[in-house]
């Protein structure tokens, strides 16, 4: 029985972070991606079509975009 619950919480952790489309799809995550813009300057763009493919396909994967970044559109520099 224990060993069933730590095999579906494997599972369920390796599904999890294969179905963030962001992070699959979207290239190297870069250092403008990562970091929270300053008070005075702009939010950052989304990604809208990964966003809707996390929320579509399987939603836990919007919440590993956000934390890493990928989510959002790499920064024009």
């Amino acid at each position: 029985m224990k060993k069933n619950i730590l095999n579906l919480f494997a599972i369920i952790c390796v599904i999890s972070v294969l179905s963030s489309c962001a992070t699959v799809f979207g290239g190297p995550v870069s250092d403008c991606q990562r970091t929270k813009p300053a008070a005075n300057q702009p939010a950052r763009e989304l990604r809208a079509g990964a966003l809707i493919a996390d929320v579509l396909l399987f939603w836990p994967g919007a919440i590993i975009d956000f934390a890493t970044g990928a989510i959002y559109k790499p920064c024009n520099k």
